[in-house]
């Protein structure tokens, strides 16, 4: 028989906090690869300076400061999902409740709703560069030039609202608890594809699971690497959906139009700011809504179109935006 669960019911099973017994662990990986990347580093100078090329120390080349951004960000990051625990806690179990169906908690279940919580979490980042609005919530985690662990702690602070992609795991009848600890594992299992340390993996492992090979193509901002390996922990999505793109030469990181700048807040809610600030521009609801719908590329014809305005005979007058008036930029418009 099904289980229902009231929010009080959910608290009193005291969730272990996964993430939070790894952090020690997770500080101190990151300060070892800060130290293992700024030996190679000058290990590489020293062989510049002998007549090598200097291309292969700049791989190491650690940014101290974009490091702590990280750290700044990530603890933002901490005290929103704390201040927000309710929220997230209740839609889901709202839609348990809601659903007749019910999976019972085994062994098993906590593998097929790592899966299901797997397949939502490729929608939901895929979704995330389509969508400007959604994009707005993921783009910090991309801000950083560098690819170090660090860039693992770059999760927005607004992000929490994504937990609507995940309502059809709690519709399938998963338990909450069985849930809840299957998305911290995924975060976790993130962590550690945020490297340039670990090169290609066994052929197996490439083919089946995100690696740290696949998710430097994601951060790469170079054209064949755009909009490619959403994957969280399985590649197989990517596959099927055909947004896989294997590891050839080194990615550049970072966005299109770059966010320079070492400050936490701003790192956040930068494009927040220009989306505001571009809906503003305009007076119509078609206007808004392809700004906050379509991709992060998208542009508006602002010399001849301006909010509901449009030609009429050389003559601004009242009526819709018109279909023309919008042009997309190349696919690549966003950085994965």
């Amino acid at each position: 028989m099904k289980p229902n669960y009231s929010y009080e019911d959910i608290l009193a099973l005291d969730f272990p906090p996964v993430i939070v017994y790894a952090a020690p662990l997770l500080i101190f990986f990151a300060v070892l690869e800060w130290y293992l990347r700024r030996r190679e580093y000058h290990h590489h100078l020293e062989e510049a300076r002998g007549g090598v090329s200097s291309a292969l120390a700049e791989k190491y080349k650690y940014d101290v400061k974009d490091g702590l951004a990280g750290a700044g960000v990530g603890l933002g990051y901490l005290i929103s999902t704390a201040m927000v625990k309710a929220l997230t806690f209740g839609v889901i179990l709202y839609f348990y409740n809601l659903t007749p169906l019910y999976v019972p908690t085994a062994w098993w279940s906590f593998i097929a709703c790592y899966i299901v919580v797997d397949f939502c979490r490729y929608w939901a980042h895929r979704i995330a560069h389509e969508q400007r609005f959604w994009w707005a919530t993921h783009v910090t985690h991309h801000s950083s030039e560098q690819y170090n662990l660090t860039v693992t702690f770059r999760l927005s602070w607004t992000q929490h609202i994504k937990v609507i992609f995940f309502i059809p795991a709690a519709l399938l009848g998963f338990d909450p608890f069985v849930f809840f600890i299957c998305m911290q594992i995924g975060v976790l299992y993130q962590y550690w594809v945020h490297t340039e340390l670990i090169g290609k993996l066994w052929a197996p492992i490439e083919y089946f699971f995100i690696t740290p090979s696949h998710h430097r193509v994601h951060h790469g901002s170079e054209e064949k690497y755009l909009d490619k390996n959403y994957g969280s922990s399985l590649v197989i999505w990517d596959r099927m959906f055909g947004t896989f793109c294997a590891e050839e030469e080194r990615p550049h990181y970072g966005i299109l139009k770059p966010v320079n700048s070492y400050n936490p807040v701003y790192l956040v809610f930068h494009e927040h700011i220009d989306l505001v600030r571009d809906m503003l521009k305009y007076r119509h609801p078609k206007a808004w809504w392809r700004i906050l719908f379509h991709g992060p590329g998208l542009t508006l014809d602002k010399e001849k179109y301006y909010g509901f305005y449009k030609q009429q005979g050389g003559t601004a007058g009242a009526g819709n935006l018109d279909q023309g008036a919008v042009r997309e930029e190349t696919p690549g418009n966003v950085v994965v």
